[in-house]
């Protein structure tokens, strides 16, 4: 069990014992953290402010990429720890990262600076050795103009020069968080979400704990731990400020990303694409098919507005469509073709140590520019300037070529581990596909600091083979899981198509949600298998909430918005009865969904424009 009831005693459990570990920040880098230090037998805790995932896990383009764009710049190094570490991960969870080749068609036009004919096949060519996949099935290839056409006829015909395929994999990002969330629990870790740390707790100068606030009864609790680590994403400077006895310097550059989904009839994209956007500004643009839809994105600008719920703008949706429009001209996308949509903040390191998959370099910063920071902050401490002149100056920072100001994309995705002077572990950056190595390396310090401090020896497992919740079957048989699996569903009771679809989504935790079928009647409304996958997320996931269910645990809200309307009533009615809410709760509930999915369908812009 992983519920409502196991979270309150997991809260009282964490106020009785004095933890070895306590994570900050639920998403893919404390999930990460918690499986490997609760497998090591660490007595470990992790509170999250919102549900699993929610801040930013769940918003990313859902790919675990291999980075082929960092091959234009021969960032050999990056693309080789990439490809590498996006195997590992399919290793340990194998029903969640699926291959799905992808097409880079490429244009000689005004925009297109990304590869041409020749030097895409030297990139994918590189890029199979280092992803070992030469020789398989999934090696590279390259296609002429008619036959990318033939393939995708919706793309722009005029200046299309061909196209590379290559191997990428399709990720559902907030599932890859709430099974590894779900193996520490298996483990024994304690995690708990909607609990958000509102201070620390100290002896002398050294953090010992964390004040934490139940946002679910608005109770404080003291959270007693030998190390503190602060995995909290693109907040992670809003957790190092909470130390109020020096000061912080800044290591976030938080940027919004925005994807769009409209059905597949209107944008028929077979496979995923990565194309360059036309626009001279050296981005990338992704469109992908997904359960009958296509979403298409991302953007990337630099953000400093409210983090809990970044949202998508009118020019956010003008760039998309403008560069889905002219690559696919035919199709003619507009606001109203949009069922659903996300945004999410990307937790970027200020610096310049690493390439984006969305572009840049590893240009260091100009000398201009870095005498320019260092005028900017010294006039900032004497109050000559503001903090937003400073923010303006680090926005708009030129490379050592002198090329161009460093756009957000160019900002590094690499990752920072750090122990602030009062003992706070900092783990900071990155992105998806690199949360288990990231977690590696942390574990790494934290056995060393239990052992410097505490004299406490931790057996280091092997994080490379150690499945999570769910990816306990070989790797290289997931069809024939997905089949065998399926049979069980069937014989539950469940169709072939709704037995087959939980199979390949849950992997072997598929097996539970069949046996609930077999035992279960219907809740009013729903089909039984939406009502065993609803169980199961009350019982096994720790849905509290319509939204923890309705995004997070399935793909209701982003990739089948045209079933929602039907299940949105039945499924709250059966939490509502699930956790005993009275009629206030219920309707509070409800209006708090009807506003996330306003916020989806992009209610408000579409009435902007009528």
């Amino acid at each position: 069990m992983f519920s409502k009831k196991t979270r309150q005693a997991s809260i009282q459990a964490m106020q009785k014992e004095e933890l070895d570990l306590l994570i900050i920040g639920g998403g893919i880098t404390g999930a990460g953290v918690a499986v490997q230090a609760a497998a090591s037998g660490m007595k470990t805790g992790l509170i999250e402010m919102q549900d699993f995932a929610e801040g930013t896990s769940s918003r990313s383009t859902k790919l675990v990429h291999g980075g082929i764009r960092y091959l234009k710049n021969f960032d050999v190094e990056v693309v080789a720890d990439t490809v590498t570490e996006r195997a590992v991960v399919q290793q340990v969870a194998p029903h969640i990262p699926k291959p799905d080749p992808m097409l880079l068609p490429i244009y000689e036009d005004e925009g297109a600076t990304t590869f041409n004919m020749f030097s895409v096949k030297i990139a994918m060519d590189l890029y199979d050795r280092l992803a070992n996949v030469i020789g398989t099935k999934y090696e590279n290839y390259t296609l002429t103009p008619d036959e990318v056409l033939e393939r995708e006829p919706f793309l722009k015909k005029e200046g299309l020069l061909g196209a590379g395929v290559y191997l990428d994999f399709r990720n559902n990002d907030s599932r890859l968080v709430i099974d590894n969330i779900k193996k520490a629990a298996e483990d024994g870790a304690y995690l708990v979400s909607k609990m958000k740390a509102v201070g620390f707790l100290y002896e002398g100068n050294q953090i010992v704990g964390v004040k934490a606030r139940d946002l679910l009864t608005d109770e404080v609790v003291e959270i007693k731990a030998k190390v503190v680590i602060n995995t909290s994403g693109p907040w992670v400077d809003k957790v190092r400020n909470m130390n109020f006895s020096r000061a912080v310097v800044p290591k976030m550059r938080p940027t919004k990303g925005i994807h769009l989904v409209v059905d597949s009839k209107k944008l028929p994209v077979p496979q995923p694409t990565y194309f360059d956007t036309g626009k001279q500004d050296g981005r990338m643009v992704f469109a992908i098919p997904r359960e009958n839809k296509t979403y298409f994105g991302t953007t990337d600008t630099d953000y400093q507005g409210e983090y809990t719920d970044p949202k998508v703008t009118q020019e956010d949706v003008d760039y998309l469509l403008d560069v889905i429009n002219h690559r696919y001209p035919e199709a003619n996308i507009t606001l109203d073709d949009i069922e659903s949509s996300w945004a999410g903040l990307r937790p970027l390191l200020i610096g310049n140590s690493g390439s984006d998959y969305n572009g840049g370099d590893n240009g260091s910063i100009s000398d201009k520019s870095f005498n320019q920071v260092i005028d900017a902050v010294t006039q900032f401490k004497e109050n000559q300037v503001s903090r937003i002149e400073v923010e303006d100056v680090l926005n708009h920072l030129e490379n050592s070529r002198g090329e161009k100001d460093l756009a957000p994309s160019a900002i590094s995705r690499g990752s920072s581990l750090e122990i602030e002077p009062d003992g706070l572990v900092t783990l900071s950056g990155g992105k998806i596909t690199d949360y288990r190595k990231m977690s590696e390396g942390a574990l790494t310090l934290i056995r060393q600091l239990l052992q410097e401090k505490y004299d406490l020896t931790f057996k280091e497992i092997d994080s490379k083979t150690y499945a999570i919740s769910g990816g306990d079957f070989d790797p290289t048989k997931l069809e024939e899981t997905v089949e065998e699996l399926a049979k069980v569903g069937v014989e539950a009771g469940l169709s072939e198509e709704d037995a087959r679809y939980i199979a390949d989504f849950y992997g072997t935790n598929a097996k539970q949600i069949f046996g609930l079928a077999k035992e279960m009647t219907p809740y009013p409304g729903l089909s039984l298998a939406e009502s065993a996958r609803l169980r199961y997320g009350l019982e096994n996931e720790m849905v509290l909430t319509p939204g923890d269910y309705f995004i997070r645990r399935t793909n209701h809200m982003l990739f089948e918005r045209d079933q929602l309307d039907e299940l949105k009533q039945p499924v709250i009615d059966a939490m509502a009865t699930y956790f005993n809410w009275s009629q206030e709760e219920k309707e509070q509930e409800t209006s708090r969904f009807n506003q996330l999915v306003d916020e989806s369908d992009l209610r408000e812009l579409k009435e902007e424009n009528k």
